[in-house]
C-alpha cells in the first residue's frame, strides 16, 4: 500500500424487527501493523440463542487466530480459511451438545500492510469492492436463488423477492465442511471501498445505488444512512442487519 494512502472505517448494526440480534460485525485491528485489518460479518441462524452462539463463535475464532497474524510473513488466505473451518467445527459441536441447530454465514476481508486485500465467504453475507461509485466485484451468494440467477432462470431483482431467498446452499455449522470461496485484490488503490454486510442490508439496494452512497459519504455517515434507509424500506418486516465499510483515499 502506498505510504500516502489512508483509510477510514466504520461498522453499523441493527436488530431490525426481529426478536433478537443474531448478526455480528467487527473490525479487528492488528496491533503491530496499523494498516492490517480483519473485517468480518456473521449472520447467525437457528433460534434466538443458537444463531447468536454461532455468530459469536465466528468472532471468537477470528479474534484468537488473528492475534498472531503477520501480514508480511503469514498466508492471509490460509488464515481466512482456518477461521471459517474452525468456527464451522465448533458450531457443529455446539449443535450436538446443546441440541440446537446453530448456523452462521461468514464474510471476511483482510487488508495487509503491503496493500493487498484478501476475502473469503460462505453463505449469503456479501463483500463488495467499489472504486468510487463503480463496482469492481462482489461475492456470489451460496443460495438457492443465486443458483437460479446463474443459470438464467431469475433476474437479480426478482431473486431478492423470491419466497425461497433465505435457502442457503453453504453455511457454517452444516453436516459437512463448507467450501470457502476466495478472492484476492493485488493492490488497493485510491478510491477503493470494501464493504461486508448481511442480507438484511444488501437486499434493499441496487449495485448502482450502493455505489453512489459509498462514493459520496464517509464510512460512518454511509453506515448510518444505509441502515436508516433499509429500516424504512423494510416496512417493519426487517431482518437483523450489519455492515462494515473500509474506504481508501
Amino acid at each position: 500500500m502506498s505510504k500516502d494512502l489512508h483509510f477510514s472505517a466504520a461498522t453499523g448494526i441493527h436488530q431490525g424487527d426481529r426478536a433478537s440480534q443474531q448478526d455480528r460485525v467487527h473490525i479487528f485491528k492488528n496491533k503491530r501493523e496499523p494498516k492490517c485489518l480483519l473485517v468480518i460479518v456473521a449472520d447467525g441462524m437457528g433460534g434466538a440463542s443458537g444463531g447468536r452462539k454461532a455468530s459469536d463463535q465466528v468472532m471468537h475464532t477470528a479474534e484468537q487466530l488473528f492475534k498472531s497474524f503477520n501480514s508480511t510473513t503469514d498466508d492471509a488466505r490460509n488464515l481466512l480459511e482456518k477461521i471459517a473451518l474452525e468456527a464451522h467445527l465448533v458450531i457443529g459441536l455446539t449443535a450436538v451438545t446443546a441440541e440446537q441447530q446453530p448456523h452462521s454465514t461468514f464474510a471476511a476481508f483482510l487488508t495487509t500492510s503491503t496493500g493487498e486485500c484478501y476475502w473469503a465467504h460462505v453463505g449469503d453475507s456479501r463483500i463488495y469492492h467499489y472504486n468510487h461509485a463503480t463496482l469492481i466485484k462482489r461475492t456470489s451468494d451460496h443460495s438457492y436463488v443465486q443458483a437460479l440467477v446463474d443459470c438464467g432462470e431469475l433476474t437479480e431483482e426478482k431473486a431478492q423477492r423470491h419466497p425461497k431467498a433465505n435457502i442457503l446452499t453453504r453455511i457454517l455449522g452444516s453436516k459437512t465442511p463448507p467450501t470457502v470461496d476466495f478472492h484476492h485484490v493485488a493492490k488497493i488503490k485510491s478510491g477503493d471501498c470494501f464493504v461486508a454486510c448481511s442480507d438484511g442490508l444488501w437486499a434493499y439496494f441496487s449495485v448502482q445505488e450502493l455505489g453512489q452512497i459509498l462514493a459520496n459519504l464517509p464510512p460512518r455517515e454511509a453506515t448510518e444512512f444505509l441502515i436508516q434507509s433499509a429500516r424504512t424500506r423494510s416496512n417493519k418486516r426487517g431482518d437483523n442487519l450489519s455492515i462494515a465499510i473500509v474506504k481508501y483515499a
